[in-house]
């Protein structure tokens, strides 16, 4: 019985010993080995390691691209317009033993103490720009420069690599954003009324362009109405003087035929003459 529990224990110091002297570092991982609490291996390669029990220990980071949401922060341009600019930085682990000494390993140390320098960062680099810069495509330009700023700076410092810092939004506060409203509000409202003066003043002109050549037209229309009508009474006294000419006779007939016709065109018409009248000619024989 003993004897068992002599075994039980040693393979149980094994187990222990073996424990805290193995240790397995991942691909995306970056450590250091400490001893005594002093770095006595700045960069741990990924794989199986070995350290003395007890005596050192492994201190293990994220070594893949992390991300710092900044907290909204208001800056100025050159000309003194109030933005209010929400951004975000990337940065990785470059130096893990430098990175160990100045913030003690602790993520959220690493992101108190880089966030101050962002922030002064982008407020210095802000008021070099005006408002107009800053929203069209040179912020571009301003971010890859407060990048390469920021990366040479604190990779010295806290041994992190800056890959990106990047303004999600920009907005004006309220007050100022309600005074640019209304000023955006009043130029539309000035460009509405010049299209509209312009449009006014095109339809007035196609309008009396379009009365004219109606004005035209109508002329032209009555000028060859009145001509052809001229033409057409000019034919006929032409037609009935030749007719006239051939048979006076037939023609007085035929004409006080179409005035009997013309007089009593209706049964109740009443027509009181002379029967010895010029009227009745063609109907009294003996009047010829």
């Amino acid at each position: 019985m003993p004897k068992s529990v002599f075994s039980f224990a040693l393979i149980f110091l094994v187990v222990i010993l073996a424990s805290n002297s193995l240790f397995i570092i991942e691909e995306r991982e970056r450590a250091v080995k400490l001893q005594f609490g002093r770095v006595i291996d700045n960069d741990l390669k990924p794989g199986l390691g070995f350290k003395l029990p007890f005596v050192q220990e492994v201190k293990r980071f994220d070594g893949t691209a992390l991300i710092l949401d900044l907290d909204v922060q208001d800056y100025l341009t050159v000309e003194k317009k109030r933005l209010s600019v929400d951004s975000f930085v990337m940065w990785k682990i470059e130096d893990v033993e430098q990175y160990y000494t100045s913030t003690g390993g602790v993520l959220s140390q690493a992101q108190l103490r880089l966030s101050p320098r962002i922030n002064e960062g982008l407020r210095n680099k802000f008021g070099e720009l005006t408002f107009d810069e800053v929203v069209s495509g040179k912020r571009d330009e301003l971010m890859d420069e407060q990048t390469a700023a920021l990366d040479k700076e604190v990779r010295e410092d806290f041994g992190i690599t800056i890959l990106d810092v990047r303004v999600k939004k920009i907005e004006l506060p309220t007050d100022v954003s309600e005074a640019v409203y209304q000023r955006m509000r009043a130029e539309r409202d000035r460009e509405a009324k010049e299209y509209r003066s312009e449009g006014k003043k095109q339809y007035l002109k196609i309008t009396a362009e379009a009365d004219r050549n109606v004005r035209i037209v109508e002329a032209k229309a009555f000028q060859e109405a009145e001509t052809i009508r001229g033409e057409g009474d000019a034919e006929a006294a032409r037609i009935y003087a030749e007719a006239y000419e051939q048979n006076r006779d037939f023609y007085d007939f035929y004409r006080s035929l179409l005035a009997y016709k013309a007089s009593f065109s209706d049964k109740s018409d009443i027509l009181l003459l002379e029967p010895s009248g010029e009227f009745f000619n063609h109907l009294d024989p003996s009047a010829n």
